[in-house]
């Protein structure tokens, strides 16, 4: 087992990272991830999904509390112990991979607890492209470039704010054109597609839409964060 100091890198690639958590995971969306970025890091216990499905990762990286001894034995080279317990697993993984994009399964879903967790560590990295990916949706926060996506007519898009924010839409059904939004304020939800939609935020604004719109969330957050 390997150990790291707070904050320094583990992993470093151009390629984008599919990173696995220790929720609820389907085979569907370890697919979806691994087919869009191939290389992939486990967080703690997802390494037992991981191993369960013959993949090979890059690197385990979390406290360890909850890794079962078949993984630990089969990735004992690939171990990173953080031990410090001010951060989830998915922060001390997400603060320590540098990589173009980082596609997250298995950290929505399940507790609630742990589900809100993930979005507050995605509404504090907000410079990060990130997606996650749950049995219903594929989320990311709004990026400071905003993003511009081809869907279906009719389907769904809900934006949720994370935190004080404003929001500004374009071909919904119900446009959004500056209005502040906070969790306990506005919040935009099972809004629909009329046409090319286009999503600016000033501060953490999640969008979640259907996973069939997942190949059209990847190319924006990739085009914005190329953009940026």
């Amino acid at each position: 087992m390997c150990s790291s100091d707070l904050g320094s890198m583990i992993v470093d690639l151009e390629d984008a990272v599919t990173l696995i958590g220790g929720g609820p995971i389907v085979a569907e969306l370890l697919t979806l991830g691994i087919a869009a970025a191939p290389r992939i890091v486990a967080a703690d216990g997802g390494a037992d999904d991981v191993l369960a499905a013959g993949l090979s990762p890059v690197a385990i990286i979390g406290d360890m509390d909850s890794l079962a001894p078949a993984a630990r034995t089969a990735f004992a080279d690939r171990l990173y112990h953080i031990p410090e317990q001010e951060t989830t697993d998915f922060e001390k993984c997400l603060t320590r991979i540098a990589a173009p994009l980082v596609i997250g399964v298995g950290f929505l879903g399940g507790r609630m607890d742990h589900s809100l967790a993930s979005l507050n560590v995605l509404a504090r990295h907000r410079d990060r492209a990130v997606i996650l990916l749950s049995e219903a949706d594929v989320c990311c926060v709004v990026p400071e470039m905003g993003l511009r996506l081809s869907l279906p007519a009719g389907m769904r898009v809900s934006l949720l704010p994370l935190g004080a924010a404003m929001l500004w839409t374009e071909g919904l059904r119900w446009d959004v054109d500056g209005a502040e939004m906070a969790p306990d304020g506005f919040i935009s939800i099972s809004n629909e597609v009329a046409g090319e939609v286009r999503v600016r935020a000033k501060g953490p604004v999640l969008l979640a839409v259907p996973l069939e719109g997942f190949a059209s969330v990847l190319s924006s957050v990739q085009a914005a964060f190329r953009a940026k």
